[in-house]
């Protein structure tokens, strides 16, 4: 049985292009293509469709009107998937997206609409309660969190390093001040240095560790 889907995309040639992809495959059944965000959640509330595929940026303000139509969606219609397409690879678009859970949601950009395939295989997913986030998003994110520990850890001196990369290694305070050479005391100290230092704030002990770890292991080599 094919996927029914509504269609969202304020370009023509972009939403004429789509319309001509999904009418040559038996998988996917175009009820409504539309131009604005008001059409959109006009179209969908008279379907009831699968999927939703939709542009993130719409008439009527061009900002974030896909992202928008997803979370109104995935609120008043939970099994209805829906797939954000964009051209931008921004942190902030994903992050609003995904605020509220990740499930029946994609993410991808526009330049796989070529590709059928590919976007059958988030429309499936979506429709199936998963979720998907475009590789080259997740390249983006992943550097960038990188690049945000990175800067944190050099907050550290080379002493509380030394003393995080034993941490990391999943060792006690008591085995960290046997290795090191220190007393105890003084590993609390370092520790509670690296805490502050890293903005870890007033999470259990055990949450801190973990926190740290995962900063210390984002500037390790692949």
């Amino acid at each position: 049985m094919a996927t029914s889907v509504v269609l969202a995309e304020d370009s023509y040639i972009l939403r004429e292009g789509m319309r001509m992809l999904f009418d040559a495959t038996d998988e996917l059944d175009l009820l409504a293509a539309c131009d604005s965000y008001d059409e959109l959640m006009a179209a969908v509330e008279e379907q009831l469709p699968d999927v939703v595929i939709t542009d993130i940026r719409m008439p009527p303000t061009r900002t974030e009107e896909g992202v928008r139509a997803a979370l109104e969606i995935r609120s008043r219609w939970p099994d209805i998937g829906v797939v954000v397409l964009s051209q931008y690879v921004e942190a902030g678009y994903v992050l609003s997206l995904f605020r509220n859970g990740t499930a029946g949601l994609a993410y991808l950009l526009k330049e796989r609409v070529g590709d059928l395939d590919q976007i059958i295989a988030a429309i499936e997913k979506v429709r199936t309660k998963g979720s998907v986030i475009d590789p080259k998003v997740v390249e983006v994110l992943v550097e960038a969190r990188a690049a945000r520990a990175l800067t944190k850890l050099n907050r550290l001196t080379p002493r509380e390093l030394e003393v995080l990369e034993q941490v990391a290694a999943g060792k006690t305070n008591a085995a960290l001040a046997r290795d090191l050479y220190l007393s105890e005391r003084a590993v609390e100290k370092h520790i509670n240095s690296i805490f502050t230092k890293l903005d870890l704030g007033f999470d259990e002990d055990a949450n801190k560790r973990v926190r740290a770890v995962v900063l210390w292991l984002a500037e390790q080599p692949q």
